[in-house]
């Protein structure tokens, strides 16, 4: 029993889950002291979900070329998972500080908000650590129940309680297709382990053309895809952008995407690299499908938040050109490219929160006709949001496409970067559109109600800066991007 009782000790080794759990105790924490808060007054508790996102980072950076694995091999805490990590503390304390003041705005200044999104985060850092589909799929569901609430927070807003609906029912939908994916691959492996199931197939060939192992790694692919938002596992996306909070459909768009595009990775790469064939011809035909749609319809859209959701899908086809690629800078790319995503997207939407007034977010292109003029700083910053997702230099919207496009070219898929340049040029209609009018068109308001609270301001600069800092000097990240990879 002593030496069962040291075993199970050894195998354990907090030390590859202590980021998570650092924030996972604060969440805790400050569950407790909103409770104990007056109503009205959650400033304290986004300060302290601040501090907290902060010590996690110096947690997770702390164990950089210095691998933690641990509960038997199921959770391992490397350089990949430590880079998406801080992707997702970046995308946290972004939104959090356009949260509080948009909270207050709208009516609903609740503190169980940010330790909710604590939470998300936290099972964003499973899913990217996991070595084991159980380990994965367990981040995945305190991912998605956190988002689930955050996305119909404003129980009053019929909207809000139609996307929290929506993102719930679908979400449960895909986890069935991702837990019946899981089992199959169990009964053919007899290991939920990725590492497990890669070496059986390795020493068994006959299993890839198993059906059950077959239909388990399609079932598997399907619950991710839904997750990034990829066609044709995109429909829920544009209601539930629309209808949740802004500051979550910022979030919603970077940190969770990047979680389950690492998990994906790790699983594709790792658990089934035997069928990299099949897998990038499948991701080749989702990639082009994913970049087409996302793009087309955006062109359409007048609400300039639902535009901005069919523009995320259109990126998540962007990253998926990398898993295509299958090579070092295909991987690397995809890392740099959700980087730089988090930053110009979050930021976009910081403008958004700003522009809006309460019950009425102003978010239809009309609605923003003059507000360059009206507010300098604030269409600026857009406007150099917008560039950047376009992919225009100097800023990081460009390098990560360039990177993303070269691992393509570099495996020889010229006809997949073409497309997806070709779509990036779609794109410049719907994002010139918005800065159209915040330039050439009359003002219909004076935008008098819009305040430059210090918290959301902090927030836009922090993001110009990745913004700029990635698009003119991209050399240093990248390499970081590169030791990451596996």
């Amino acid at each position: 029993m002593e030496n069962l009782g040291q075993i199970a000790m050894q195998n354990v080794n907090m030390a590859a889950i202590m980021p998570s759990l650092v924030l996972s105790g604060f969440g805790m924490v400050l569950l407790l002291i909103s409770v104990f808060s007056k109503r009205g007054r959650t400033a304290h508790v986004a300060w302290m979900s601040i501090v907290a996102l902060v010590v996690t980072a110096i947690v997770t950076v702390s164990g950089w070329n210095n691998p933690q694995e641990g509960f038997a091999g199921s959770v391992i805490l490397d350089n990949f998972a430590i880079f998406f990590s801080m992707i997702f503390i970046i995308a946290a304390v972004l939104t959090i500080l356009i949260s509080d003041s948009y909270l207050q705005r709208e009516g609903y200044p609740v503190g169980e908000y940010y330790p909710l999104i604590l939470f998300c985060t936290a099972g964003a850092m499973w899913m990217a650590s996991g070595t084991d589909l159980m380990t994965i799929f367990l981040g995945l569901e305190v991912l998605s129940v956190s988002l689930y609430v955050l996305a119909g927070f404003f129980r009053g807003d019929v909207r809000s309680n139609e996307a929290g609906l929506k993102y719930f029912f679908l979400g449960a939908f895909s986890t069935g297709f991702l837990l019946y994916g899981i089992a199959l691959l169990y009964g053919v492996s007899g290991s939920t382990k990725i590492a497990v199931i890669a070496q059986h197939v390795s020493q068994m060939p006959a299993i890839m053309e198993n059906p059950m192992f077959i239909a388990g790694s399609i079932l598997l692919l399907i619950g991710f895809l839904f997750k990034i938002g990829a066609a044709p596992f995109h429909m829920w996306a544009p209601d539930v952008y629309q209808g949740a909070p802004t500051p979550i459909t910022a979030f919603m768009s970077a940190g969770p995407k990047a979680a389950a595009l690492a998990a994906l990775l790790r699983i594709s790469i790792i658990g089934l690299g035997s069928i990299q064939a099949d897998i990038t011809a499948l991701f080749w035909v989702l990639a082009v499908l994913t970049m087409i749609i996302g793009n087309f319809i955006a062109l359409s859209q007048t609400n300039i938040k639902r535009m901005l959701a069919y523009s995320s899908i259109a990126h998540a086809g962007y990253a998926m050109v990398g898993i295509v690629a299958w090579n070092q800078i295909g991987l690397s790319a995809i890392m740099f490219y959700m980087l730089v995503y988090t930053f110009m997207n979050i930021g976009a939407f910081a403008v958004l929160v700003l522009a809006g007034k309460k019950g009425e977010e102003n978010l239809t292109l009309e609605g923003f006709a003059g507000f360059g003029f009206k507010r300098p700083f604030l269409g600026v910053a857009m406007c150099i949001f917008l560039f950047a997702l376009m992919g225009l230099p100097p800023t990081a919207g460009f390098t990560g496409k360039f990177f993303v496009f070269a691992g393509a070219l570099k495996a020889g898929y010229v006809w997949l970067a073409i497309i997806g340049v070709l779509n990036s040029a779609v794109s410049l209609y719907y994002y010139l559109r918005v800065i159209v009018y915040m330039y050439f068109k009359d003002p219909q308001e004076n935008f008098a109600w819009v305040k430059l609270e210090v918290p959301a301001v902090v927030s836009i600069v922090l993001a110009l800066a990745g913004v700029l800092y990635l698009g003119i000097f991209p050399g240093p990240v990248m390499e970081l991007a590169k030791m990451a990879g596996f």
